[in-house]
């Protein structure tokens, strides 16, 4: 509650105000005082806290382990499966990923993350909030927009922005009309910086390495985790699916973490997080290559 609270950049007072509630009142609520959850009090605090259907699913099933009433419906691409069968899957799968000791997420085509577990949430827990490109909301918006991703995600440009790029002109070449990849298209065209990547370091890239360097699967990057017994990790990406998770078009990707051979490790830099973007992507070619 209170990261979705600081997320809205909200105070305790504003969210207080939204409830009708005192200030003393909703402070026990985040502190988790409330002696019994109605669904009233759940679905009030969902409306007052922005949280699309996906969040609202979460919050009945941490808060009161069960699904909320039918009456709460958010838009259309945040739906949830309808099929009771599918929900329940992801339940006990949600159970299997909090059992992996590595970062895993659930993610559609679009990149949207359906799910993540506690190891995906460590790994990004220093990131700032941020409106459209939190790692738990949309994975790609994530890495190409938001100002902290070179923070955590080591060699950024080359190694995370352009092959994910290259991934989404796939997904836009086989779905133009899709509105969630065509927004995020939007955006791409906006940013100078990842305007010049799409457009001339992707297909550069993908004539350097091939096709198959676009592929998430086997990919071996490296991240920077927040913990410093971690500190500067080998990062393999293993991408995979199941007969139920492919019904509802979700893909999981786990990130394998080991200590990379001759890599210093240790905590993340002192004073703030890097600077993303340099004078221009080092996969771009320069006008005299």
């Amino acid at each position: 509650m209170r990261q979705r609270r600081e997320e809205l950049g909200l105070s305790q007072e504003d969210l207080a105000a939204r409830l009708r509630i005192s200030v003393r009142a909703y402070g026990n609520w985040e502190r988790g005082l409330v002696k019994e959850w109605t669904d009233r009090k759940l679905l009030a605090l969902a409306e007052a806290l922005e949280m699309s259907e996906r969040q609202c699913f979460w919050l009945f099933r941490v808060m009161v382990d069960r699904d909320p009433p039918p009456t709460w419906r958010a838009a259309e691409e945040n739906r949830l499966p309808e099929d009771p069968a599918q929900r329940d899957y992801l339940c006990d799968y949600a159970a299997l990923m909090e059992a992996v000791p590595y970062p895993s997420f659930l993610v559609d085509h679009r990149w949207d993350v359906a799910l993540t577990n506690s190891a995906f949430d460590r790994l990004f827990q220093s990131v700032r909030p941020h409106p459209t490109a939190l790692p738990d909301d949309n994975f790609l918006r994530f890495v190409l927009f938001h100002p902290d991703a070179a923070a955590v995600l080591e060699d950024h440009e080359p190694a995370w922005c352009v092959p994910l790029l290259a991934r989404f002109a796939t997904a836009l070449a086989a779905a133009p009309e899709d509105e969630g990849l065509r927004s995020i298209r939007q955006e791409v065209a906006r940013d100078p910086f990842m305007e010049a990547a799409y457009r001339y370091g992707v297909p550069h890239w993908l004539s350097t390495h091939g096709a198959q360097a676009a592929e998430q699967d086997g990919a071996v990057r490296t991240v920077r985790h927040p913990d410093p017994r971690w500190g500067l990790v080998r990062c393999r990406m293993v991408a995979e699916t199941s007969r139920m998770l492919d019904g509802m078009g979700l893909t999981r990707i786990t990130l394998i973490l080991s200590a990379p051979q001759g890599a210093p490790t240790g905590p993340a830099p002192v004073g703030g997080f890097p600077q993303q973007r340099n004078s221009r992507l080092r996969a771009v070619p320069s006008l005299g290559e």
